[in-house]
């Protein structure tokens, strides 16, 4: 159903009921609620189970209540762009913004662009917000726009080593000490929280950003201490001596785009490489507990069978895949991403979809669930209304991600095709080759792969809002 359709129908239903006595605020919270939870820079091992040993138990009760998408993708490889992407409905080569940095949402190309949370306050939800949410500037004509509060961030620390604030000593691992509350993540979770235990007339939206398992990789002692850091195993398929020779030289740029740190800290130092492995469960298994925390409210709020749980990751993440650490890259390991819905009354519990699904379609379909009016731009997403009904549902739209300009990755669940700027190509088969180790895009029994994969390049590129690479 179209949303001005949806709209005309809420709108009938709503007098239907004045008419008849009801009042009217029953009919508006008949509209779901959202909680909404952002993770930052996690993958697939706690979430999907992929890295044995890792321990994420709210992640694990979200997938028996939730529909999980197993094939979720990021837009952009990287926090901005992502986030840009995501609330704005528009792919990063509608918009330019491909970087981190690019400000995307104090450039002219936003000014008529409605950003996600402003259309739920102009639905008439309550927004709330705390955390890392658009990690990009935006004035205050939007913030008001966007939000019922002021919502705090926080930042990256706390920082065990004044260096880490740089680059320094990203891989520290290091275990915090001090109270909880020295970190951003605890104080803005245990605001979320108290919202939740807040009576609410309205339909809410409630936004929650984390900022772990990012760099540094600091957490509370106690979720360093649940692992022995001499067990845990390098991840499978991880790394192979000759992975990089079939690369074209566009995406061995990516490789090392955060400079030596691979080279620094992987294959050749195992003992490092273990460390920054360490600190990164940690760090997951410390988001989660957060993650729990919120999960835990809400079962036990009023608001528990009509509200949706939106969770995702703004981008995937590395730790030695393709000789890369970190993000920003166009592999499945940068594009993948932790993804579920829980639906109201916890519709569809427990299923998966394979369906190639991106953060792009989150607009579109809480413009759905939620009866949001229209924003002024187009949206490039499709509402996943159809899978989240019935997840053995048929989804014919590949997941598109990109970076920079010119930079094109895309999915259909069996195959990843990788264009650079220079023509050069990369193709992989996931049947057989589920880490990315071996290019067939020379391979002319692939050709047909190749030509359907293309189609899904955008004719035009907008050019690029600026920014940096990583």
């Amino acid at each position: 159903m179209k949303p001005v359709i949806q709209s005309l129908a809420a709108g009938f239903l709503l007098g239907s009921l004045v008419s008849s006595g009801l009042p009217a605020r029953a009919a508006e919270t008949a509209r779901p609620n959202v909680v909404f939870l952002m993770v930052d820079d996690m993958n697939l091992f706690g979430f999907l189970d992929q890295q044995p040993g890792m321990i994420t138990p709210a992640m694990d009760r979200l997938r028996e209540n939730a529909v999980t998408f197993t094939q979720g993708i990021c837009n952009a490889p990287s926090c901005v762009p992502s986030r840009a992407s995501m609330f704005s409905g528009q792919y990063p080569f509608a918009t330019g913004a491909y970087l981190n940095g690019s400000d995307p949402w104090e450039k002219p190309v936003m000014d008529k662009v409605d950003s996600l949370p402003e259309q739920f306050k102009v639905a008439g939800y309550k927004v709330w917000a705390g955390g890392k949410v658009f990690h990009a500037r935006i004035g205050e004509r939007r913030r008001a726009a966007a939000f019922d509060n002021d919502p705090k961030a926080g930042g990256f620390g706390p920082f065990v080593y004044a260096e880490d604030q740089l680059v320094g000593k990203w891989w520290g691992s290091s275990a915090w000490d001090g109270p909880d509350s020295d970190f951003p993540d605890n104080v803005n979770t245990d605001d979320a929280v108290a919202f939740l235990d807040q009576e609410h007339e309205e339909p809410f939206l409630l936004m929650l950003g984390l900022w772990r398992p990012h760099t540094p990789f600091t957490a509370p002692r106690r979720f360093f201490e649940l692992y022995d850091k001499d067990e845990i195993p390098f991840p499978p398929g991880t790394w192979s001596a000759d992975d990089m020779e079939d690369v074209p030289a566009p995406g061995k740029h990516l490789s090392s785009v955060w400079g030596q740190r691979w080279q620094q800290t992987g294959a050749d130092d195992p003992e490092l490489w273990r460390q920054i492995l360490w600190g990164y469960y940690a760090c997951t298994t410390f988001a989660d507990y957060n993650i729990g925390r919120v999960l835990e409210a809400l079962e036990k709020s009023p608001y528990a069978d009509n509200t949706m749980v939106v969770f995702v990751s703004d981008n995937g993440y590395h730790v030695g895949e393709k000789d890369h650490f970190e993000k920003s890259t166009l592999w499945s390991t940068s594009a993948r991403i932790p993804f579920a819905v829980q639906l109201p009354g916890k519709r569809n519990a427990g299923r998966a979809s394979a369906a190639t699904v991106g953060l792009i379609d989150l607009f579109p379909t809480l413009m759905d669930y939620c009866e949001l009016p229209a924003p002024r731009q187009s949206i490039d997403g499709k509402s996943l209304r159809p899978v989240l009904e019935d997840p053995d549902a048929a989804w014919l739209r590949p997941g598109i991600t990109v970076y920079e300009e010119y930079m094109f990755s895309v999915t259909d669940g069996s195959y990843r095709y990788i264009r650079y700027a220079d023509g050069k190509e990369e193709l992989y088969e996931f049947a057989t080759d589920p880490f990315e180790f071996t290019n067939r895009a020379n391979d002319p029994v692939l050709d047909y792969v190749k030509a359907k994969l293309r189609r899904s390049m955008p004719e035009t590129w907008a050019p690029s809002l600026g920014g940096r690479e990583g």
